[in-house]
Order: C-alpha cells, then sequence, then structure tokens
C-alpha cells in the first residue's frame, strides 16, 4: 500500500512560513507597496477588480501582492472578501452616454459625432522591449523604499483610499487624468439606430429586475441580465478564447467594434426618505458595444444586432471579448442554430468563473488517498478477469506490475537512506 503523507499541522504552518518567504524574494530589495502595485499596474488592478467583483482599487492591489502576482488567487482573495460585506443599497443604472471620456474610439465610422480619442493605448507600440525600464531599477535605492513609504503616507492622509475620488485629484489606478464633466456625448450606435439599421435594446418600464447573481443561483436558459453578469465577472482568458473562436468560424458572427469608451461616469443612489437620486462618487470604466450583421427572418427584416461588454477599470480586452460572448448567447433568440460552444448558455456560464474553476481543478492537489486506493484495488481486480478470460500477461506486463508494487518500498529506501 502507498505511504501517506506525514505533518499535518506542522507541515501546513511551516508551508505558509515558506510562502510568505517567496512572496517577499530577496530582502536587500525595497518591497513592492500597495500604492506601487495600485498607481503602477493599474490594468491589473483593473481585472482583479473586475473578476472579483468589487470596485476597490486598493483592495485590488492587496490581493496582487498577497498572491505574489497571481491573478487569478488575487481575483479568489478579492472575490471572498467580497462576500463578507453587508449589502447597504443599490444604485441606480450607470449612464455610460456621460461618461468623463478618457479614450474613445470606433471601428465602424471614421468621423463620429464628439471625435474619436485615441487615449493611453498598447495598439500603435511596437511590443519591443523596452530596455530603459531597466535603468530605472538600477537607480531604485533603499532611501527610495523611504520615499515611497512618506508618498504612501501623504496619500492616505488625503484620502486616496481607493475610494471613488474627486475629480480634482491629479489622477488614479486607472491612469486616467483628470478631465472636466462635459455634456452627453452620442453613441456611434445611435447613428445606425436612427436609421432603423440597428435592434433596439432601450430600458423602460417594462424591463424585469435584473438578476441578482449574489442572492440568486445561476439556472439555464439564463435571462440576458443573468448572462451579462455572470461574463462580467468570468475569466478575461476564457472569454477571449470564445470570443476568438467565433471570428474563426465557430458561430456565424461578423462583429465591428460600434464603440470603445473608457473613463468615469457617477455613482447614484436613491434613498427612500428622499425619493430622488444622489451623486456618491464614480468609478472607472470600459464599455464596448459590438454590432454584427443579422439576415433577419420573417417578423424582423435584416439589420445589425448588439453585444455588449462593460468591465471596471481600463479592461479594453475584457469588454471586447465579453461583447463578443454576449452576441454569441443571443443565437437562439434572434432564430439561429447554435453550432459552436460559444453559443451553448451552459457551457459558457458554468465554465466562464475562474474562481470555481480554480477550485475544481486545484482541489486534485489535495489528498484523495481513499478514492485512489479504491480505483488501485479495481484495476488490478479487472486486470485479474482480463488475464483469466484471454491468458496470462505477457512477461514486459508482469515486469511491470511488479516493479509499480515495489516502488513505494524503493522510495522509503531512498528516503531513509537520505
Amino acid at each position: 500500500m502507498y505511504v501517506a503523507v506525514k505533518g499535518g499541522e506542522r507541515a501546513i504552518e511551516q508551508s505558509w512560513d515558506l510562502l510568505a518567504k517567496a512572496r517577499r524574494g530577496d530582502t536587500s530589495i525595497p518591497a513592492l507597496t500597495v500604492t506601487q502595485i495600485r498607481e503602477q499596474m493599474r490594468l491589473a488592478v483593473a481585472r482583479v477588480m473586475s473578476e472579483g467583483a468589487l470596485y476597490d482599487e486598493t483592495l485590488a492591489a492587496l490581493a496582487i501582492k498577497q498572491a505574489a502576482g497571481d491573478l487569478v488567487e488575487a481575483i479568489f482573495l478579492l472575490r471572498a472578501y467580497r462576500t463578507t460585506l453587508p449589502r447597504l443599497g443599490t444604485t441606480t443604472p450607470i449612464d455610460t452616454a456621460a461618461m468623463r471620456l478618457s479614450r474613445r474610439i470606433s471601428a465602424t465610422f471614421k468621423d463620429v459625432p464628439g471625435g474619436q480619442l485615441l487615449g493611453a493605448t498598447y495598439d500603435y507600440t511596437q511590443r519591443l522591449l523596452d530596455f530603459a525600464l531597466l535603468a530605472e531599477d538600477e537607480a531604485a535605492t533603499a532611501p527610495l523604499a523611504g520615499e515611497v513609504r512618506e508618498h504612501a503616507k501623504d496619500a492616505s492622509d488625503a484620502g486616496d483610499a481607493g475610494d471613488a475620488g474627486d475629480a480634482s485629484d491629479a489622477s488614479d489606478a486607472t491612469g486616467i487624468p483628470p478631465l472636466p464633466p462635459i455634456d452627453t456625448t452620442p453613441r456611434v450606435t445611435d447613428i445606425l439606430g436612427r436609421d432603423g439599421l440597428l435592434e433596439s435594446l432601450r430600458a423602460d418600464d417594462l424591463d424585469p429586475e435584473p438578476h441578482d447573481l449574489v442572492h440568486t443561483p445561476l439556472f439555464t436558459p439564463a435571462s440576458r441580465t443573468a448572462r451579462l453578469q455572470n461574463l462580467a465577472r468570468g475569466d478575461e482568458g476564457f472569454l477571449l478564447a470564445l470570443g476568438y473562436s467565433t471570428q474563426r468560424g465557430y458561430g456565424n458572427d461578423h462583429p465591428f467594434a460600434g464603440e470603445i469608451r473608457i473613463g468615469h461616469v457617477a455613482i447614484e443612489i436613491e434613498p427612500e426618505e428622499l425619493g430622488f437620486p444622489i451623486d456618491i462618487g464614480e468609478i472607472a470604466v470600459t464599455e464596448c458595444q459590438m454590432v454584427t450583421q443579422f439576415g433577419g427572418n420573417q417578423d424582423v427584416p435584416p439589420q445589425f444586432t448588439q453585444g455588449y461588454g462593460l468591465a471596471f477599470g481600463h479592461n479594453e480586452r475584457k469588454a471586447l471579448a465579453m461583447s463578443l460572448v454576449d452576441r454569441a448567447l443571443r443565437t437562439q433568440e434572434l432564430g439561429d442554430a447554435i453550432t459552436s460552444p460559444a453559443q451553448q448558455q451552459e457551457f459558457v456560464l458554468y465554465h466562464s468563473d475562474n474562481v470555481e474553476a480554480s477550485g475544481f481543478v486545484q482541489h486534485l492537489k489535495l489528498p484523495h488517498y481513499v478514492d485512489f486506493q479504491a480505483e488501485l484495488e479495481l484495476v488490478r481486480r479487472l486486470r485479474a478477469e482480463h488475464a483469466a478470460k484471454y491468458g496470462a500477461q505477457a512477461p514486459d506486463a508482469d515486469k511491470a506490475n511488479e516493479a509499480d508494487e515495489a516502488a513505494p518500498t524503493a522510495t522509503q529506501d531512498k528516503q531513509e537512506a537520505a
């Protein structure tokens, strides 16, 4: 029989200590601060906030530091913390048309009302390593760490705690510079809607209450509000692969990026005792509206249909992938046949959550001694029945079986000798 790993609680505690040392790394190098992560790793922070389903830049940066840069683990940490928070109220729907823009592009029209704004993007970089950044590391010294700590203290004293900030702040973790509020910027999709070429998805008083994944389990077929909530928290890599699959022919989608906009939107709540909404701050979001040609049917004329994506912070790739998958999941309601994985609700929705997926996959590392022993005995019994039915095993197979049974003893001998 195989020998169980020994050590128990003491071994686990030692593992925690080793993990802390591995996370810290070389102690002669100044420790990476949460403030540094929040300000300089804004894209990672945005992803952790989106998939962790909690908008708090400081806590997302803390999770990244604690997880030593493992973003899926950081998302797990933030999601777990979120479950401990009470729900104090519900905000009104955000108005992204009134977004304080830092980036706005369209792949459908060159000249759009309000103009296009490139903003901060990697789209036009050469994807070459910038070795000049190494010089910044060489210039960093121990006194710099003290300056960073002092900066963090000053930021804390100034109320820079990762909450929705004042528009007068110099910048935030999204890297979006402060801009004065602007009037509502017309949407590119409004141009198509004006001519009746785009399906209408306007909200009205007849809209049902949005699905709440926090308090209501997910069942398929799911409403679009449930699907969008699920996709907003879904793993970026998984959604990216599914979105890519639709472009390669696994689905009848030929999309165009109608509009991508990044910026700040106001957050409002409407207390019952007041009866009118009040502004409690703002958050940075990325929004993507994808338009896809639809051939129509007997009830609907040919037109463009929409896919939608929204993510916290500067999170463009996630919003793009989300909008592609959202449109793919609408295949059946638009009267088309489901032919690809990205169009199957159950497959997409139940496998897109990286927290749940990580738990199921990583639990395989935990002890399964009893289960394995049961399967081991079953395989040996089946092999015996096979030998009785079809004749004796070949000599090579007998030797392999003997080596298999002798392996634990040999391993123990080596450990004792060591």
